[in-house]
């Protein structure tokens, strides 16, 4: 996998290993090794048996180390599967422009979209982590990055699909505008806003024995609209197990609209940006954009009836988590 940004940091293991020796000598002999990941933000590397380092690929991720340290412990006690952990912070040092952080070590693995061996019990964890995400009582939570409305990317997704109209992809942009269309002129939240990830990948989650047991990322959590949680529905679930978390989440037609319509954005705008330096996500947004287009035709209770055919967030930083594990 390439260079993903213009701007992005070159790290390796031994740069590592002189941050640490350097910082925190404690650590400094333990084991250390990149994970393979789809993460777009930071390279993430293992340490040892139970921390790991993340290392910001850009400066557009370092307020994330900020934001981690104040929010992660208060939502910790409120959610039914483990989260991130900061276990001490870094400053720029060996070359490295930025600072960083070191985590205690989850264990699990990323999910594959259309390889989950227990979709349905997929569908049920989910749902209980954006249910407990909504519940959070956190007075003076910061706005999520993807809490607001749909009109706020509508700019850059219709850029992103006629960008991709001059590929060699398969896409029908004609249906994706539809989808898209759809989304915007569903109603708009009403609701008092609650908390949410806002970046749900699968490059986010982390599953053990078919169950969901970790969520990673949380840089754009925050408070807004429900629907940005939606996503997994279309990037994660095939269409019965989309419907089981839909029940499950007990969400209106409007909302299930936004979601995805979040889920469509997402995808469109990572698959030009990362076709060529992140098979990771660009298999997660081909088969988002895929899955909203058997959606609507078929098990999908929604309202859209769109002109047949068509063929995975916006990473936050660049053309959403997530994203990833890192």
């Amino acid at each position: 996998m390439g260079k993903m940004h213009a701007d992005e940091a070159t790290t390796d293991a031994e740069l590592v290993r002189r941050l640490l020796r350097g910082q925190f000598p404690r650590w400094a002999d333990l084991p250390i090794e990149r994970l393979a990941s789809g993460g777009t933000v930071n390279a993430v590397y293992r340490l040892g048996d139970r921390l790991s380092v993340r290392l910001p690929l850009t400066a557009d991720g370092v307020d994330d180390l900020d934001w981690e340290e104040r929010w992660l412990p208060r939502l910790t006690p409120a959610l039914p599967v483990a989260i991130p952990t900061v276990v001490a912070g870094g400053a720029p040092a060996e070359g490295y422009p930025h600072p960083w952080a070191v985590h205690e070590w989850i264990d699990g693995t990323t999910p594959v979209e259309g390889r989950l061996r227990d979709p349905e019990a997929m569908s049920r964890d989910l749902a209980a982590f954006v249910t407990a995400m909504r519940e959070v009582n956190l007075a003076d939570g910061p706005a999520a990055y993807r809490g607001g409305s749909l009109a706020a990317v509508d700019r850059e997704t219709r850029a992103a699909i006629e960008e991709l109209r001059h590929t060699d992809e398969p896409f029908d942009p004609d249906s994706a505008l539809a989808a898209w269309q759809d989304a915007l002129d569903a109603p708009e939240w009403t609701g008092a806003p609650c908390w949410v990830h806002s970046d749900l990948m699968p490059s986010n989650l982390l599953v053990t024995a078919d169950r969901l047991t970790a969520v990673i990322d949380f840089a754009t959590a925050g408070v807004g609209d429900p629907a940005c949680d939606l996503i997994p529905a279309w990037n994660l679930l095939p269409a019965p197990a989309r419907e089981s978390f839909r029940d499950a989440v007990g969400i209106d037609d409007a909302t299930w609209r936004r979601g995805r319509g979040w889920a469509l954005s997402m995808a469109v705008i990572q698959l030009p940006y990362y076709r060529h330096t992140n098979p990771v996500i660009s298999a997660n947004a081909r088969f988002a954009i895929n899955e909203v287009r058997t959606a609507v035709g078929s098990r999908d209770r929604s309202r859209w009836s769109p002109r047949p055919s068509a063929p995975s967030a916006t990473n936050r930083r660049s053309p959403s988590s997530s994203t990833a594990t890192g």
